[in-house]
């Protein structure tokens, strides 16, 4: 696993004067608080994966569970590059 590195600038007195307070009363370090806000922020529990999606969506076109087993069978063969000319 990477880990990134992620430098804020300008951000107002306010908004780490909150920061400050929200980690203090979490008991945690205000790079751990914003940590834990950018995680639940992009990454939040329940999201739907795009094979939930998808398969939500065949189920409403009244897809059999046949029909549904076609698509795992997938093309291994490189996909072939398009020709713009």
């Amino acid at each position: 696993m990477t880990l990134a590195v992620l430098t804020v600038r300008n951000l107002s007195d306010e908004v780490h004067r909150a920061l400050r307070v929200r980690a203090a009363l979490r008991g945690r370090s205000i790079e751990a608080e914003v940590r834990s806000i950018l995680e639940e922020t992009v990454l939040p529990e329940g999201r739907a994966t795009l094979g939930t999606l998808l398969t939500a969506i065949g189920r409403r076109a009244g897809l059999t569970d046949g029909e549904f087993a076609g698509f795992a069978q997938r093309d291994i063969a490189p996909a072939r590059p398009i020709n713009l000319e």
